[in-house]
């Protein structure tokens, strides 16, 4: 047993910080859940979809400033304490860029959902599902450095097929697009959705190096 995992059995098992990460990522999903629902559907039905969003992006911006409180009233904390307080913000900060993609669409009264907007959400959902079971696999990991590597594996080929998706967008966009308004609207929700992805990948680079110290 090396002296990681002498100091794991010693210290007392978590009952804060898990639950915290845990309720974060439940949110950040049914966030990502409700945006993929909200374009499904017909512009004058989304409005309710987007104060959902509202108020599940709140929900997480109030865990992120618990886990702060937490931060600063414990010694002992599960791993360490940057990188609590960057997992946490890496989760703050994909719902922050899929609230804003929401907020563009309700502000610039977006009719026409492309398919790239749809692809976007589909693959954002897909990596705030993934980030769900990665910080389950958290609360043991001793034993479960392989299961959070292979999450955060593709987890990183959903931000490079993200990534694919938005450059073909956007170039499509100035192609076929004439109305410049228009040209702005789409490039701005894409760019946000484009951004949540990329925030996906930090979360899921925050994971990895939590695993790696701990392995």
């Amino acid at each position: 047993m090396n002296l990681n995992s002498i100091f794991q059995f010693l210290v007392p098992k978590d009952k804060k910080f898990f639950p915290l990460f845990e309720e974060a990522s439940k949110n950040l999903t049914l966030l990502a859940e409700t945006l993929h629902e909200a374009i499904n559907v017909p512009k004058a039905e989304r409005e309710d979809y987007f104060r959902k969003i509202e108020e599940l992006e709140g929900k997480i911006e109030e865990i992120t400033h618990s886990t702060h409180l937490e931060l600063s009233r414990n010694f002992i904390t599960p791993f360490d304490r940057e990188d609590i307080h960057s997992l946490i913000k890496a989760i703050d900060n994909v719902a922050d860029y899929m609230h804003g993609a929401a907020s563009r669409m309700r502000l610039y009264q977006v009719e026409k959902i492309t398919k790239s907007i749809r692809k976007l959400t589909e693959i954002n959902l897909e990596a705030c599902q993934l980030i769900g079971i990665a910080i389950k696999e958290l609360k043991d990991l001793d034993g479960n450095h392989k299961k959070i590597a292979d999450v955060c594996k593709k987890i990183n080929k959903l931000e490079s097929k993200a990534d694919t998706v938005f450059d073909k967008a956007v170039a499509d966009i100035f192609e076929n697009e004439t109305d410049a308004k228009n040209i702005i609207k789409y490039k701005e929700v894409l760019s946000a959705l484009e951004s949540a992805s990329d925030k996906c990948k930090s979360v899921s680079n925050v994971l990895e190096q939590i695993s790696v110290k701990h392995s």
